[in-house]
């Protein structure tokens, strides 16, 4: 009976050490995690575009170059880009779910993609500027390049998360990595280039801008490699194929309800957070009276407070579940946009890089974690339950309206920028403005407001509790 008493501990403890032992081997190694997440250098060619396409064609007044293009062209071009890249999205994550070489499924449009993306990204600051229509052509063919190649990178990308994982901590976790450097990338993309610009352009912005993409490009390219050779995608894959056709897996996830509402509540936070980011430079350069530094100064407030609120939303999400923060996130949003409509108005200009400061809180899970790691559950679920691997699929779905977000707000920002000096519609889109006016870069707040509202509708009804963290609220129960 005393040896009994004593080896039953000893025998408890070896379980528990075997357990622990076999949890460890299922787990991803962190280097992979980290070397994962460097690849998500991609998101400086969307800040890119995001922040100094718009800039460079209409740029604000204290720029030393000209618009030289209508809004209502530069709105239709890349609208027209927009439209040619959404048919590509979902046919490239189908496409990467049916791939078999001997790199895995994912990583070989990676590497095919990165090149052509760079050269795609320099090209729009090296317009013909011959008239009209000519630049109206090259930025829409630019565009539509641009586009094709970002999914071609983008979607697979994404798509490795539950291809190279297999529990939702692992999911959780790569969507986290990825989320730190995006905020590296983001961060660069944002307080860098104004610093850039005044050193490599020395008095003429053009240049600088022209050099400041072509520096920032060649650094993108640079991250997709490293994952791209680091990563043995098939040692973690265990080289899974999809055998489902395009109809069928099309099915597949359209029946899926959670993934309806996720999609919706995604399409309006993006539409409100493109509008939000685009506007930045147009806040500090023409209402807080700031030049680069501002732009800079407000660009890293942002982003480090983003930065520090990572690990604590990674800590919080795994108690309460994606539904809950993401809610709490868009209601901060929505409040500190009304406050930045009254920055000049109610609250001293120097206020604002207090605001934007503030808007990294939410912006650290809303627009960095949740959205890989939600679709990452949807996808691993919906997969696990047909037996057909389509994560990919759900990836090009949600790059189709991640697109469909940035050609709203792409469409309509020239024309709000431009608006509220009683200037008839017609004349907004087809004459040249001399420069974005001071009720317009306002009335940005106001859209974005209106589009966060909308996301916290479709998050409202999503339903987590079923799926939360695949499905083991239901394993429980059962």
């Amino acid at each position: 009976n005393e040896s009994i008493i004593v080896l039953n501990p000893i025998r408890q403890l070896s379980i528990c050490l075997f357990a622990y032992i076999i949890q460890s081997m299922k787990k991803l190694p962190v280097h992979i995690q980290i070397l994962y997440g460097v690849g998500v250098s991609y998101a400086i060619f969307d800040q890119i575009f995001a922040q100094w396409v718009l800039t460079y064609y209409l740029p604000p007044e204290n720029f030393s170059f000209k618009p030289f293009l209508s809004p209502g062209f530069i709105a239709l071009a890349l609208v027209i880009s927009r439209f040619v890249d959404m048919v590509a999205d979902p046919l490239v994550g189908f496409w990467s779910d049916r791939v078999n070489t001997r790199w895995g499924r994912r990583i070989p449009f990676i590497i095919f993609g990165t090149i052509p993306l760079a050269l795609a990204a320099i090209a729009f600051f090296y317009p013909v500027k011959g008239g009209g229509f000519q630049t109206f052509t090259c930025l829409s063919v630019t565009g539509s390049l641009f586009f094709i190649f970002y999914t071609i990178v983008g979607a697979p990308y994404n798509a490795l998360i539950p291809e190279l994982s297999k529990t939702a901590d692992d999911r959780l976790n790569l969507s986290t990595w990825q989320a730190v450097f995006r905020l590296l990338y983001t961060a660069v993309a944002m307080i860098l280039p104004g610093i850039m610009i005044s050193i490599l352009g020395n008095g003429d912005d053009e240049k600088g801008l022209r050099y400041m993409v072509v520096l920032l490009s060649a650094f993108a390219v640079a991250g997709l490699f490293i994952t791209c050779f680091s990563i043995d995608e098939k040692k973690y894959s265990g080289g899974k194929v999809s055998d489902a056709g395009f109809k069928n897996s099309l099915k597949f996830v359209f029946k899926d309800r959670a993934f309806i509402y996720y999609l919706g509540g995604l399409l309006f936070f993006f539409i409100g957070f493109n509008i939000l980011r685009g506007s930045l430079n147009y806040y500090v350069t023409d209402i807080m009276g700031k030049g680069g530094g501002g732009i800079t100064m407000a660009s890293a407030l942002l982003f480090g407070v983003s930065a520090l609120c990572f690990y604590p939303v990674n800590r919080i999400s795994r108690r309460t579940g994606y539904r809950k923060l993401m809610l709490f996130s868009l209601f901060l949003l929505v409040v500190f946009s009304v406050l930045l409509y009254q920055t000049g108005k109610i609250f001293p200009v120097s206020y604002g890089f207090i605001i934007f400061a503030l808007f990294g809180i939410p912006v650290a899970g809303a627009a960095f974690i949740f959205p890989p790691a939600m679709l990452s559950e949807i996808s691993a679920r919906v997969s696990e339950r047909h037996s057909e691997q389509i994560e990919g699929i759900f990836f090009g779905i949600q790059g189709f309206f991640l697109k469909m977000a940035f050609l709203v707000s792409i469409a309509i920002l020239p024309l709000i920028l431009v608006s509220g000096n009683g200037t008839s519609l017609a004349d907004m889109l087809t004459s040249v403005p001399e420069k974005p006016e001071i009720a317009g870069i306002y009335r940005t707040t106001v859209f974005s407001v209106i589009f966060f509202s909308l996301s916290f509708i479709f998050y409202y009804v999503y339903p987590e509790d079923k799926y939360l963290n695949g499905g083991k609220k239901d394993d429980k129960k059962k």
